[in-house]
């Protein structure tokens, strides 16, 4: 688990048993005596820190008011290389993406998810799309899928020109506009045998600096 103490860590996992036995959250008493912290203050204020960082979340006005995010609801999804939010560069071939056998990965709620299968990640680089709340440094969370809907936000491999783009992909008549979510930067327009659509876009993860 990560950013918490070890105390907050059987404070979890006591909380997770307790639940598992009893079906309905302990008290903060019960917390105190299973964890043989020595009082209810100390025991609040971990709650507080493991709310804050996304573990729990407390009801202050209900008795028992602890929920817990199950760690079980977090998946691993590969981080499989960059994309251009900007002019479109050369990056990792399509071929060369093995979503099975990435190194890096990033722990997601599975909610972010949606159900889909074949979910990879992006690091972006650029600022084409900040209008759609996605900016320099961010992750993507990309289903693999080789069409999309007019106006959905692809990853979109340009074969000609061997590059790949972050962009909303438009069909328009005998060519495809990729249009950026940046009203200082211009669309791109091609032919249809020239786009390889890699994915689409179904979730962002902002990074804060």
């Amino acid at each position: 688990m990560k950013n918490i103490t070890p105390r907050q860590e059987r404070i979890i996992n006591f909380i997770r048993q307790f639940l598992d036995a009893k079906n309905y959250p302990p008290s903060i008493r019960d917390i105190v005596k299973g964890c043989g912290i020595s009082s209810t203050s100390v025991v609040s204020y971990n709650l507080n820190i493991l709310a804050r960082e996304g573990y729990i979340h407390r009801y202050p006005d209900i008795s028992r008011g602890i929920e817990l995010i199950h760690l079980k609801q977090q998946t691993q999804i590969p981080i499989i290389g960059q994309i251009s939010a900007g002019k479109p560069f050369p990056v990792q071939s399509p071929e060369t993406w093995d979503i099975s056998s990435s190194a890096d990965t990033i722990d997601v709620p599975v909610s972010l998810t949606r159900g889909h299968n074949w979910i990879y990640a992006l690091k972006v680089k650029g600022y084409s799309m900040i209008d759609a709340l996605i900016n320099d440094g961010d992750i993507i969370l990309m289903q693999y899928v080789n069409s999309v809907d007019n106006g959905e936000m692809a990853a979109v491999w340009l074969k000609a020109e061997r590059e790949a783009t972050l962009k909303k992909v438009y069909v328009e008549l005998s060519r495809i506009r990729l249009q950026p979510a940046n009203k200082q930067m211009k669309a791109i327009y091609t032919t249809a045998d020239n786009v390889e659509i890699q994915g689409r876009v179904i979730g962002v993860i902002r990074q804060t600096s």
